[in-house]
């Protein structure tokens, strides 16, 4: 009887100590995915990106920040990382445009209009540092077309990549001539698509960046117009744009996301570093003397080009963006200006940096 008693409160312990190591084994995996957890957090940021032997290549400010050690280091101390989110150039709007609404992604370096036409579809974000003064376009014919200007163009087959950042400022060159875009045959190509349709003649315009210039090394095409005599306000514009409910919920990691992209910025714009970054961007797949047309022929200078300061440009430019993605239908809901724009990330870098006096006034649209 003893041995019966002996033997049920020993089986009992092992039992009750068996389930005793099991919770403790439990606590302590949950303990470590817990404190991993809060060790590090990731700060995920989508970025215009192409492979190049092997290796990511950013076009553009991305491609400095992401060799900031100051960012890196000051992340770290909130227990963050950066998780740089590539994006084929061909399909950035949607890619970028998705991944907010899905949550995938906290900030992106895009486009105005897709921006624009996020926003109008209810997913909230906001532009926290913006992108210089704006991209250059092309308005790009066959080489032995007899077309000089736009009207010339009236009623042809005109290659544009609809909904991407520049079709606001074609929709702007057509309008300075009393047209609309229904003037012409609108054939919706990516920018690739439209090169090779005008190489090939099969378009009688192609409206595209800086590749225009690749066109006319190969002597397929001439560029007949640019943004570089319009206004600046009519310039493409790429900035970087962040989720509203990151930006409210956290905004110590987005002033050091916006920090760490003004110090690039700065570097950038200064001329002795003129040459390192083109040739940096060169590995995006554009030969640096087809860069060098696209920035170095430009009424504004090296360092102006870069301001990244909020001022009158700014908002006529979104104002004006606005006001054609509505007429083209590309938007229901208004979106204001000025509730897009979230200035004081801006300041605080600004004035962190020491940089107050190192750019002008934000340069007014007919510099």
């Amino acid at each position: 009887m003893v041995c019966r008693v002996v033997w049920f409160f020993m089986t009992f312990l092992k039992v009750d100590i068996a389930r005793l190591w099991f919770a403790v084994f439990i606590i302590v995996v949950l303990a470590r995915s817990v404190c991993a957890s809060a060790a590090e957090q990731v700060l995920r940021v989508a970025v215009v990106a192409n492979a190049s032997s092997g290796e990511l290549t950013f076009a553009g400010i991305p491609q400095v920040v992401a060799r900031d050690e100051l960012f890196r280091e000051a992340l770290a101390k909130h227990k963050y990382r950066i998780e740089w989110i590539p994006v084929s150039t061909a399909a950035v709007a949607t890619l970028v445009n998705e991944s907010f609404a899905s949550g995938k992604i906290d900030f992106a370096f895009y486009g105005d209009l897709p921006s624009l036409i996020l926003n109008a579809s209810g997913i909230s974000t906001r532009l926290i540092v913006p992108g210089s003064v704006g991209n250059n376009t092309y308005l790009v014919v066959p080489q032995n077309s007899i077309a000089k200007t736009i009207r010339d163009l009236k009623g042809k087959r005109i290659a544009l990549h609809r909904g991407r950042p520049w079709e606001a400022t074609f929709a702007k060159l057509v309008a300075a001539e009393g047209l609309t875009l229904r003037d012409f045959r609108i054939m919706n190509l990516n920018p690739q698509a439209g090169a090779a349709a005008v190489s090939a003649g099969n378009v009688d315009g192609f409206f595209t960046l800086s590749d225009a210039h690749a066109l006319t090394e190969k002597g397929v095409g001439k560029i007949i117009w640019s943004t570089k005599v319009a206004p600046v306000s009519w310039r493409m514009r790429a900035e970087l744009w962040g989720s509203k409910s990151f930006v409210d919920t956290y905004p110590e990691i987005t002033q050091l996301l916006a920090t760490a992209t003004v110090r690039a910025v700065h570097w950038v714009s200064q001329p002795e570093n003129q040459d390192a970054y083109i040739r940096e961007q060169a590995r995006m797949g554009l030969p640096e003397s087809l860069i060098r047309l696209d920035i170095l022929d430009d009424n504004i200078s090296w360092k102006n080009y870069w301001s990244p300061l909020v001022g009158p440009d700014l908002l006529e430019h979104y104002r004006d963006l606005n006001a054609y993605a509505r007429s083209a239908r590309l938007i229901r809901k208004p979106v204001a200006a000025e509730e897009l724009i979230e200035a004081g990330f801006v300041s605080v870098a600004i004035q962190a940096l020491g940089l107050e006096h190192y750019w002008p006034v934000p340069v007014e649209a007919n510099e």
